[in-house]
This record gives structure tokens, sequence and C-alpha cells, in this order.
């Protein structure tokens, strides 16, 4: 994929481990995406509609929610639903992340592969599914 042709993508990681945050902030940043990052799920919504992302990177365990209900809210607001969704944790793993009826687009286990982020990333904004 040409460089350019993913410049500007809205990328909304909430990921609670400042480190893993600022880590994964620098690497998509350095990539030419616009990140916005959150340490915890209060707001979330609102911080979508005026960030606008092009794809969400969540951790399904946060301080004050679980992410894959998290998910549940984006997929069962109009607004937010099609909104394509990596989620990524170190103790769950993509045969266990299922939680009701939504699915993330893909799912990564921590730690991951800074490649492996970047592919995946690239993959799912041009429709793919890694489930």
């Amino acid at each position: 994929m040409a460089k350019n042709s993913k410049s500007y993508k809205n990328i909304l990681v909430i990921e609670d481990n400042h480190a893993i945050l600022d880590v994964i902030t620098l690497i998509l940043q350095s990539e030419a995406y616009k990140v916005s990052g959150l340490n915890k799920s209060a707001n979330m919504m609102d911080h979508i509609h005026a960030f606008q992302p092009d794809l969400m990177i969540l951790d399904i365990m946060l301080p004050d929610a679980d992410g894959r209900e998290l998910l549940t809210q984006i997929r069962t607001n109009e607004k937010t639903a099609d909104i394509p969704v990596l989620m990524i944790s170190a103790k769950y793993t993509a045969q266990n992340i299922q939680h009701g009826s939504h699915k993330p687009n893909g799912f990564l286990a921590k730690p991951f592969d800074i490649d492996d982020l970047l592919d995946k990333i690239e993959g799912i904004l041009a429709g793919k599914t890694y489930l």
C-alpha cells in the first residue's frame, strides 16, 4: 500500500496502559495516521463523535469497563456501528473474546509485534476481517 494512500486516517486508541498507548500512538503517527488516545472509556461516545475515527483499537480490560461491552455500544449505535474495531488483550484470545452477538473486525494478543499491528490496521481499513 502506498504510504500516502493511508495518510490522515483517524485512529482512536482506548488502552489503559500508558506505555502501550504511547508506543501505539508513536508507531501510528510515524505511519501518517492521526491518533487520539483514551486511557478509560468515560466519554468514549462523545470522543468518537468529535474525532470521527476511521478505525478504533480497543483494549478489552479497562479500569472502568469491559471492552467487549464497549464494542456492543459502538455496534448498536447507528452513527458508530460501521467503525472498524481492532480489539487487543493480554488475557483474552481470538477464541474467547466473543461476548454477545457483536464481533470486532480483528483481534491482536498483547504483547504484539509492531508489523502485525500495522498489517492488521491496513487490512481492516481495506475491508478485511481478522478473527
